[in-house]
């Protein structure tokens, strides 16, 4: 359960910061991605799934 509430935190922080440093560009952002096709925002989900997933294996393999 920790390690849960510290991968939510960790989550948070980083989203936080986004908003709280760049609102603006985040704007930016969020208009590019309304303008990809559907197929092409679904690519970079799984792929930022599966590099997630690989990351999360990563550091318990190393033990953390």
């Amino acid at each position: 359960m920790s390690t849960i509430l510290l991968a939510i935190g960790l989550v948070l922080v980083v989203e936080g910061l986004v908003f709280a440093l760049a609102p603006s560009r985040l704007e930016q952002l969020l208009d590019v991605i309304r303008q990809m096709p559907v197929e092409t925002r679904r690519l970079i989900g799984l792929t930022a799934l599966a590099v997630g997933v690989l990351l999360i294996w990563l550091a318990k393999s190393l033990g953390a």
